[in-house]
């Protein structure tokens, strides 16, 4: 190998790392006592032990449901197929539900990547810095004609999950918070979830298909008008204010969206 530069080393030792051939660094290592390659390859597997961990710890129900040694196959194909782009780790996974939708092992088991994006949901809201919620003090502020035309929007960290299976309880099952003798229909109907940060851990709750809308549509940006809208064509009995009621008591809209705009 010839004499590269250190950042061509590093991407070079990051290839290794993740599975590339070892021989073109093997020069570069001491291998009087272990061999060189024997050497990449601990470091290697390394390497992929601890990413596939911090999936593990992610998608925790997800290797609940399926067992650890399922589970360390179908990650350690993720990790080799997406690697973190970086540093922190809690921040890796964005595309793990999709590998588990598309991994043909799993495809007896067709919630598991809702599954995946509820444990993913639930460590994005934990890890968040959510801001101060909106209070109804803040709401009332705003004149009615000018509510209308503003967007509320969601804390940082809420989010609306959708499933076709009744994942908030099969994500209970598979972490013990319910009886295991209890059985669940995979078929009984679709579920929508709010995800959010409580005091210092995350949690979900579940909401009508008119008040999921609403908050999607809060979440998207759009006008107050336009959220009301989006919740009334999901759910023609959808109720603004009692919508607005749980949100407001349970801390889902951001306080900046309330405040006035400054006129220039």
């Amino acid at each position: 190998m010839s004499d590269p530069s250190m950042l061509a080393l590093q991407r070079r030792f990051r290839e290794v790392a993740l599975g590339g051939a070892a021989s073109e660094l093997a020069s570069l290592v001491d291998g009087r006592r272990v061999p060189a390659e024997a050497r990449l390859r601990i470091y290697r597997h390394h390497v992929a032990t601890s990413l596939v961990a911090a999936l593990g710890a992610t998608f925790s129900s997800v290797e609940a449901l399926v067992g650890a040694a399922f589970f360390t196959t179908m990650a350690r194909a993720y990790v080799l197929a997406s690697p973190p782009a970086g540093p922190v780790l809690t921040e890796y996974g964005d595309g793990f539900a999709d590998h588990v939708a598309a991994w043909e092992p799993a495809r007896s088991l067709p919630y598991l990547a809702d599954v995946a994006r509820l444990d993913r949901a639930l460590t994005l809201a934990y890890n968040a810095d959510p801001g101060v919620a909106l209070d109804a003090a803040a709401l009332a502020a705003i004149g009615p004609d000018e509510l209308e035309t503003r967007p509320l929007h969601l804390r940082v960290g809420t989010s609306v999950l959708r499933s076709a299976f009744p994942v908030d309880r099969i994500w209970m099952l598979a972490m013990g918070r319910t009886d295991a003798a209890e059985t669940i229909d995979a078929a009984a109907g679709a579920v929508d979830l709010v995800v959010f940060q409580r005091d210092d851990d995350a949690a979900f709750q579940r909401v009508g298909a008119g008040d999921a809308a609403w908050l999607r549509a809060c979440g998207d940006g759009l006008p107050l008008g336009e959220a009301i809208a989006a919740a009334a064509e999901a759910d023609a009995g959808f109720d603004l204010g009692a919508a607005l009621t749980v949100a407001l008591a349970v801390g889902w809209l951001a306080a900046s969206a309330a405040t006035p705009r400054i006129a220039r």
